[in-house]
């Protein structure tokens, strides 16, 4: 499947899912030194191919006739400093929750081992400026996802469908912690929890054969 249309597929599941609303959030995957990125002001669910703009590394409109979205340049500041080859940014409701009220969201399922451990949270700063760039290229340091204060959130993969997958994962984490706090005080797992989870990982045990 073409970049762009990877864009479009993803980004019409991100509004299916409720991940944005109206023209919110942006989705990029690179492959070289290009980036093919979701257009600004056009929401998700009404993209097509050739909407979708194609950038440099260094944010130069290299194909397409609209503008690239406005957090071009926190897409192209993951692509400098990580592997990744994907960006997921979206607006989801339980993630921006957690974003207006912490600093972290803890690890209370073990599953946050797959996105690197606890959550950072950005610091905040306006969108599309080379301020929350950096803060969240920081956050993301170590991690497949971080949230940004008082905006949303961002995932990163290897592929779009990771960094989508990662997107949905983050989302669910947050719904467990924010609809926890209604029940009592979320149980955070311990340092020696998660290191058992790996460990249980990496030396599954061996069943006998009948």
């Amino acid at each position: 499947m073409d970049l762009r249309d990877q864009l479009c597929a993803y980004g019409r599941r991100a509004v299916e899912l409720g991940l944005v609303i109206g023209t919110s959030g942006n989705l990029s995957v690179r492959q070289g030194d290009r980036v093919a990125v979701t257009p600004s002001g056009v929401a998700l669910d009404r993209l097509t191919p050739e909407m979708c703009p194609v950038v440099d590394v260094c944010g130069q409109l290299v194909e397409g006739e609209l503008q690239p979205s406005s957090e071009t340049p926190m897409h192209l500041a993951i692509y400098e400093t990580t592997d990744a080859r994907a960006v997921v940014h979206t607006h989801s409701v339980f993630g921006t929750v957690v974003a207006t009220t912490m600093t972290e969201l803890p690890p209370i399922h073990y599953n946050a081992l797959l996105l690197g451990g606890a959550v950072r949270v950005a610091e905040y700063a306006t969108y599309g400026t080379p301020e929350l760039a950096a803060n969240v290229r920081a956050a993301l340091e170590g991690r497949r996802a971080a949230l940004m204060a008082n905006h949303g959130g961002v995932s990163v993969g290897a592929t779009l469908e990771e960094a989508f997958e990662a997107t949905r994962l983050l989302e669910w984490l947050c719904e467990v912690y924010v609809r926890a706090l209604g029940v009592g005080r979320p149980a955070v797992l311990t340092d020696d929890q998660l290191t058992a989870v790996v460990e249980r990982a990496l030396n599954p045990p061996e069943f006998p054969r009948l």
